[in-house]
């Protein structure tokens, strides 16, 4: 017996979906619509409603919202909306009754492994107008989740401090899918969960997740011209569902189950100490310009969502770079935005968000920076959202560069100067020591005039965009031929150095020098005041070879391989070292900028820097009792090698080796508490692009 439906009028709110008393809430926004249709299937695999239900805008709207209650409904069913309303792009209206469109707010969509966006695009209309819209398009639906009994206990926020925190970024699929990583369930949020003892012994406190909102990897229709294979968005940034997490990321096991597969990653991170930081990609959706597919923002509303262009409207302003740019200002699209990130923080646990591209959301209706923008305080100060943690790619693709001058004290930013400043300080770039000294300390002079700390900003010598450490140290250029762009794609301004071979290498110098510059960024950026975020797989030499946008390259060109960790299981040791003598010495991440007194720069000869010249430079701490023992910093990023005169120390004290760059491991970092003395008291040689740490101990 075919199962009987009830349809009363509904409520406007909550969007999305929402059940109760034995029924279904459904509740869209769309301002210009004339005519809106619900369609429910009873099989995730149909590609035929089982129920189509107008909503009659007389019962089923009030204001700007549709909605309608469906008493019968129940968890397990799927849907989507189809809406119609002026067809005219030049006014920045797409509406097409004929559409199958999404959710914004769907929290899982189903069946999302056979996406096919060519027939999803406007021009198919065009190319067909006597036809229908293939079934095909009723694939791909929003679902009707299971009420939610996931049992997460006592976990809670772990709300760790800024100045103990470090960030560890990486890509759910590429941990684990790899065979070297023996995962029982490789590529997906289970498979992160077996990874965390490794987290844990390394001394992470936060992963950094790249997106893991849907998207449909099979967007691209391009080929590697090497080998003929497809290529895929394999990073994910590109948005379909910001409620829904990437379905193929589950396992597959149970439908819907990518949202509890995704909740008992979070839990089980919690559990060992790790925060989960979200990237999150709101300035663009996967709609693209006007020639790619309508899901859902375009077809429910595309002169809300979108900031178009005023002589044009049927073409998207693109700061994005990736054909459209959402209208994050516009008050309905801040709203969506808010309860997005409300949603994650509340129902799904995670601890912290990156904003991918984030001067979009700082941008006006019209496109243009505006000086407080209504979006950013509003995700400063939403009381919600009062304690996650806020991080800032702080440019964009439309000519913002907003690094130390983010609007809001609460956001972190990404410091690409921190990135290009020490990379060129350690390749041996002239006039770099100033620039170096700034960066070590905080990067005040981004940083203090607006009254912000160290905290604010996130320390990086390498991510995600861009090459990775080994072959930031391997290649002078960049070899994205693969990617099928013409090696056109991906920046050109690295400052990397190969050291004598464009690539790997055999010869045992060039090998040595590639190791020792690896530790010197990675010293560097654990000892620098500010957050230090760490590109998953560097701290074992993970390799892209030699691509520095591998956006695309779902393979073993971004997959980790773990064969790599035995290899270079000294260097993963360093590492986890290093992280230990931060955690030790409390005043290299301290909230505030050192103070006079703090910190003593000084040249070989201990005679006041010449900042104009030369590649070396020293320099000496002195925390309070509370933060350790006084520090000197070493550091030649020449070609030859350099003696340094070295600071007074009282005679009850003495200098000891914490950690020298240029020796072999396990002498290369010491145990704290185990450094040995230097058998000089006065000067020490630094041997070429190398750095040396000392610390002051008492005689025995």
């Amino acid at each position: 017996m075919e199962q009987a439906l009830t349809i009363t009028r509904g409520h406007p709110l909550p969007l999305g979906i929402h059940a109760f008393d034995g029924g279904i809430n459904f509740a869209v926004f769309s301002r210009h619509a004339t005519r809106l249709w619900l369609l429910l299937f009873d099989d995730p695999e149909a590609l035929d409603p089982k129920w189509w239900i107008e909503l009659d805008p007389v019962h089923h709207r009030t204001g700007d919202i549709w909605h309608v209650y469906v008493q019968g409904a129940h968890p397990g069913l799927s849907y989507v909306f189809q809406a119609d309303g002026p067809s005219s792009p030049r006014e920045g209206h797409h509406f097409n009754a004929r559409r199958a469109l999404l959710d914004p707010y769907a929290q899982a969509l189903v069946e999302v492994e056979h996406w096919d966006f060519a027939i999803l695009r406007d021009d198919w209309l065009l190319e067909h107008p006597d036809e229908p819209i293939p079934k095909h398009q009723y694939r791909i639906k929003g679902l009707i989740p299971q009420e939610d009994d996931f049992d997460w206990g006592d976990d809670r926020p772990l709300r760790t401090p800024w100045p103990k925190t470090v960030v560890y970024e990486t890509h759910v699929r590429g941990l684990t899918i790899h065979p070297s990583s023996a995962a029982l369930r490789p590529g997906t949020f289970l498979g992160v969960i077996e990874k965390i003892p490794y987290f844990k012994e390394l001394g992470v406190t936060a992963l950094e997740l790249m997106p893991v909102h849907q998207f449909n990897p099979r967007e691209l229709d391009r080929h590697n011209p090497l080998t003929g294979e497809q290529l895929v968005n394999y990073w994910g940034y590109s948005t379909v569902a910001f409620f829904s997490p990437h379905a193929q990321y589950s396992s597959g096991h149970k439908l819907g189950g990518q949202l509890t597969e995704f909740k008992a990653m979070v839990k089980a991170l919690h559990e060992a100490g790790i925060e989960v930081l979200l990237d999150v990609v709101f300035n663009h959706t996967a709609e693209g310009n006007r020639h790619g597919p309508t899901l859902n923002f375009r077809g429910l509303d595309n002169s809300i969502y979108y900031i178009l262009e005023e002589s044009d409207r049927s073409r998207y302003v693109n700061h994005s770079g990736c054909g459209n740019t959402l209208n994050c200002n516009h008050p309905v699209v801040r709203h969506y935005i808010l309860e997005c990130l409300r949603y994650w923080a509340t129902e799904m646990h995670v601890d912290g968000f990156r904003f991918d591209l984030a001067s979009i959301l700082g941008r006006d209706q019209s496109g243009q920076l505006i000086p407080n923008p209504p979006l950013l305080e509003s995700i400063a100060e939403d009381p919600i959202l009062r304690e996650v943690k806020l991080i800032a790619e702080a440019w964009d693709a439309g000519g913002a560069y907003q690094v130390g001058l983010f609007p809001g004290e609460r956001w972190s930013e990404w410091n690409g100067q921190y990135r290009d400043d020490v990379r060129r300080f350690w390749r041996g770039d002239h006039g770099m020591l100033g620039p170096f000294a700034t960066r070590l300390c905080g990067s005040a002079d981004l940083y203090q005039h607006s009254g912000k700390t160290p905290v604010n900003s996130i320390n990086f010598i390498t991510s995600h965009d861009g090459f990775t450490l080994n072959d930031l140290v391997s290649y002078e250029h960049k070899h994205n031929e693969s990617n099928g762009e013409n090696n056109r794609d991906g920046s050109n301004d690295n400052y990397s150095c190969n050291h004598g071979v464009e690539g790997p290498a055999d010869n045992p110098a060039i090998e040595a020098v590639r190791l020792r510059q690896i530790k010197n960024f990675l010293t560097t950026l654990f000892v620098s005041r500010g957050i230090p975020m760490l590109l998953g797989g560097d701290e074992f030499r993970r390799t892209q070879q030699g691509n520095n946008n591998a956006y695309c390259q779902d393979n073993e060109i971004s997959w980790y391989d773990w064969s790599l960790v035995k290899k270079n299981i000294h260097l993963v040791r360093f590492v986890q070292q290093l992280i230990r003598f931060r955690r030790a010495h409390s005043i290299l991440s301290r909230e505030a900028f050192y103070k006079e007194g703090d910190i003593e720069w000084f040249g070989p000869d201990k005679a006041p820097p010449d900042w104009s010249e030369g590649h070396a430079l020293g320099t000496h701490i002195h925390p309070d009792t509370s933060e350790g023992h006084d520090l000197c910093l070493l550091f030649n990023a020449g070609h030859e090698p350099v003696q340094f005169d070295l600071p007074f120390l009282s005679a009850d004290h003495h200098w000891c080796v914490a950690i020298d760059t240029a020796a072999a491991s396990p002498d290369d970092i010491h145990e704290i508490g185990a450094e040995p003395p230097l058998p000089d008291r006065k000067h020490l040689q630094l041997t070429e692009r190398s750095l040396v740490i000392l610390v002051a101990r008492p005689l025995d």
